[in-house]
């Protein structure tokens, strides 16, 4: 399936456009948790069985309309990734921080773990990122989804620079990225400045598990 990424300033967007974006992802995850058997989606959501699996704009659609009353599918929870517990392999702290960065250098957005992998169970939806620096303009200048571990396929790749020259601390994804279960990953920043202490780039993300597994 084709894909396209970009970025898209939270500045430019209003709060009904905002909450809609993310009303989507969360349906994209949703929906998604069928094939990774997390939850009962299809019983949850009244009509969602009727649709087939191929018609994902029509199912995501219908779990849309289901999530903007107010309502939640009752087999499935959803929070944000706790990177110390929710890995097979828990990251080195329990936040965004890469390691040590140079000029043209890539390195994992979550530090001392270069790859990651969630194990079955657990679905991630990523739809936007934020940086926390005092290096003006950017501290990094791209950020990449890869499939397969540190060196694997890229899934994803988004251009941070247009975030240093207007400023804007945060931006959306031009379409949400999902990351299976049990499936290698790495999420990825290349450096534009030196930074020996590291630098917080925090992805925005919804996680999807069965209800009841964690208490958050």
């Amino acid at each position: 399936m084709a894909s396209r990424n970009y970025l898209v300033m939270t500045n430019d967007m209003s709060l009904s456009d905002k909450q809609k974006y993310r009303r989507t992802a969360l349906a994209a995850g949703l929906e998604r948790c069928k094939s990774a058997s997390i939850g009962s989606i299809e019983a949850d959501v009244p009509g969602l069985q009727a649709i087939p699996e191929a018609s994902k704009a029509a199912r995501v659609a219908a779990i849309i309309a289901y999530i903007s009353t107010g309502a939640w599918p009752r087999t499935i929870d959803q929070r944000e990734l706790a990177p110390l517990t929710d890995f097979v392999a828990a990251a080195a702290q329990d936040s965004w921080l890469t390691v040590a960065l140079a000029v043209g250098g890539v390195v994992s957005a979550l530090n001392a773990l270069a790859a990651y992998t969630l194990p079955a169970g657990r679905l991630l939806v990523c739809y936007g990122v934020s940086v926390e620096s005092a290096i003006v303009p950017m501290p990094v200048s791209r950020l990449l989804f890869r499939k397969g571990g540190a060196v694997g396929n890229i899934q994803a790749q988004f251009d941070m620079e247009p975030m240093g020259v207007r400023q804007e601390p945060d931006a959306f994804f031009s379409e949400p990225v999902i990351i299976d279960p049990q499936e290698p990953y790495s999420i990825q920043v290349l450096g534009r400045a030196v930074s020996a202490a590291g630098e917080r780039v925090h992805v925005h993300n919804f996680l999807f598990e069965g209800a009841g597994l964690v208490i958050a």
